[in-house]
């Protein structure tokens, strides 16, 4: 897998996009503070369109992106539990140390080293259902079915005929990417968030259009 060409492409499809088009950038910014919207509108580049897609059917769009976002909170559910549990966990803790000081280190230490637990089987968690949902949403859009976001045997089969370490590989370096951006905008003093939002449609017009590259490398579905 060629990475710097699937970065390239999806760099210069979100430029071509958004660059000289103003107005559409202007109606993304929007979009993704209503993020029903944008989600509508990322579904659309999941199907394989080969420009950016005009925005209209506003309707059509929010409805899609209300789908998108379904499979998404459900894909979430298990990072959210395994959360409110370390931080339960945590606020636990927290309140032991304050009351009970150093009376029983081992009691404490049990705790702390509960929580690091709890917080390292969170990390591989996310991890693991990132990597899965990264396919299903391309192959929910191409199926426009709910059920086939679910499909774990054709996701990983899917994933297999990438290749599984390139498959890895192009991922990290798309987290990489728009994570450092992110960061960046956040570290600018005062304007760090406004910026952030403006660069937002640029970003989802990017790793969209990468997730889509990324999922038509396995070939014919």
């Amino acid at each position: 897998m060629e990475f710097g060409k699937l970065v390239r492409d999806s760099v210069g499809y979100a430029k071509e996009g958004l660059v000289g088009k103003w107005i559409n950038w202007i109606l993304l910014i929007i979009s993704c503070i209503i993020f029903p919207f944008i989600l509508g509108y990322i579904m659309r580049i999941y199907r394989g369109a080969s420009k950016a897609p005009e925005l209209n059917e506003w309707g059509s769009m929010f409805i899609e992106g209300i789908k998108l976002f379904i499979v998404v909170l459900i894909y979430a559910i298990p990072i959210i539990i395994i959360e409110l549990a370390v931080l339960g966990s945590t606020f636990i803790t927290t309140m032991t140390l304050k009351t009970a000081g150093h009376e029983n280190p081992a009691q404490l230490m049990s705790l702390i080293g509960g929580v690091l637990f709890g917080f390292i089987i969170l990390v591989i968690v996310s991890i693991i259902i990132g990597l899965i949902l990264a396919t299903a949403v391309v192959r929910f859009a191409r199926m426009n079915s709910i059920g086939e976001a679910f499909n774990f045997s054709a996701i990983f089969a899917h994933i297999g005929k990438i290749d599984f370490v390139s498959y890895l590989i192009a991922l990290i370096i798309m987290v990489i990417i728009i994570g450092v951006i992110g960061c960046i905008c956040i570290m600018i003093p005062y304007i760090g968030w406004l910026l952030l939002l403006i660069i937002l449609p640029f970003l989802a017009l990017f790793k969209a259009r990468y997730l889509t590259l990324l999922y038509e490398s396995a070939g014919p579905v």
